[in-house]
């Protein structure tokens, strides 16, 4: 029997793979999924089994979960497509008879309005239904997000739509942390967990980067729409741009700030906080 970890050539699946290893689970028991198996010859040479998986294929994914004690099952990446291809997962999943699934959700899925919330409230329901033991990571927004902007912070300051709502943002690499927590220890079965570290408002994410860079760098708040035209301006597809644009308007109305400590409670440790994250990232 073994672990099945789906997007394992995507950053957080990666990651995920990396942490299961470092927590001892044999790297045979290990089975790293993703649609090139080229991108997974890392993996395979130490020990890690590969095998090819797209969620557009149902008959590659009831291949790539035959044996599966747990499948690890990172949430797709494309936008508007997900609810087609998370049913395939979940479709195959059971018929192979995976034991348990563990699912990369959204902050909030049940209540939330944003716009990304909406396949992944699917996706949960349909975990629910499918009758297959789960568990729920519901995942605010990475650091990432905001660390891998510093150069156009420092440039042009941060700009966005979220007035003083603060985001519960943390690393990937802890959300890979706990979610290997999760796949490597007992009494999480139908649990679902708020995940986030300590939250910040976008001001407080301005005032941060002035700290530690000596640059004079503010926080412009705007209108949704003007904030969506000024993504689209720097080069963004304007469907994109209006996710992104949608969560910072989410972020105002409290959808992205976790309550509670299910992440440092899984991690067993304080999750990264902005300032560390920053002080890596520079």
């Amino acid at each position: 029997m073994s672990i099945v970890v789906t997007g394992a050539t995507g950053q957080l699946g990666r990651l995920i793979v990396d942490s299961l290893l470092r927590r001892g689970v044999p790297a045979d028991r290990i089975v790293a999924l993703g649609r090139d198996t080229d991108r997974l010859a890392d993996l395979a040479g130490r020990g890690v089994v590969t095998r090819q998986a797209d969620y557009d294929d149902i008959e590659s994914l009831r291949a790539a979960f035959a044996g599966a004690e747990k499948l690890m099952f990172v949430s797709g990446s494309e936008v508007g497509r997900r609810a087609a291809q998370h049913h395939n997962v979940v479709t195959a999943a059971k018929e192979t008879g995976v034991g348990l699934v563990v699912y990369t959700s959204i902050v909030k899925a049940d209540t939330s309005d944003l716009l990304l919330a909406a396949e992944h409230r699917a996706t949960e329901a349909e975990i629910r239904a499918s009758g297959l033991p789960y568990v729920l990571l519901r995942n605010s927004w990475y650091l990432e997000n905001y660390t891998g902007q510093l150069a156009t912070y420092r440039q042009h300051g941060v700009a966005g739509a979220a007035g003083d709502g603060r985001v519960s943002a943390a690393t990937r690499a802890d959300y890979a942390e706990a979610a290997a927590a999760v796949l490597t220890t007992e009494g999480h079965t139908n649990r679902v967990y708020e995940l986030g570290g300590a939250p910040f408002t976008l001001a407080e994410l301005a005032g941060e980067v002035s700290r530690q860079t000596g640059a004079e760098v503010g926080y412009t708040d705007l209108p949704v729409a003007k904030y969506t035209e000024l993504l689209v301006a720097a080069g963004l597809p304007e469907g994109y741009a209006a996710v992104i644009a949608d969560g910072d308007r989410g972020q105002a109305r409290g959808e992205l700030e976790v309550a509670g400590d299910d992440l440092a409670t899984l991690l067993g440790r304080a999750p990264a906080t902005l300032a560390e994250a920053i002080r890596a990232a520079l």
